[in-house]
């Protein structure tokens, strides 16, 4: 190649059937990105780093807090049973328990169930 690099986009990434689809931790079943909430860990001095014994995690709306995200369906039914299984851990590669209950306020607020 002469000076130029090339193109290194992968196309299968951002297009096809699946694009957009995230896993839910709690029911895992896939849907929408816009369907899910992702939440993140914060530990409980710094905000973030996640060596500390309190983590928490909180809601990321936006989808642009740093750091490694979960995706959870923003139902208390969903909350419940990736707690009760353990998965936040686990996807956010997390040797310590984890705080739940601002993610369950949050779902409290904003989302009714019918």
């Amino acid at each position: 190649m002469s000076g130029r690099t090339r193109d290194r986009r992968t196309p299968h990434l951002t297009a096809g059937p699946h694009a957009g689809l995230r896993t839910c931790v709690g029911c895992r079943a896939r849907d929408e990105r816009s369907a899910l909430l992702r939440v993140v860990a914060l530990d409980g001095n710094a905000g973030t780093t996640y060596d500390v014994s309190s983590v928490e995690l909180v809601p990321d709306e936006r989808g642009r807090l740093p750091g490694r995200g979960a995706w959870l369906h923003p139902c208390a039914d969903c909350l419940d049973l990736a707690d009760r299984r353990r998965a936040f851990p686990r996807a956010l590669r997390l040797t310590s328990p984890v705080d739940v209950s601002r993610v369950r306020d949050w779902i409290s607020q904003h989302v009714r169930d019918l």
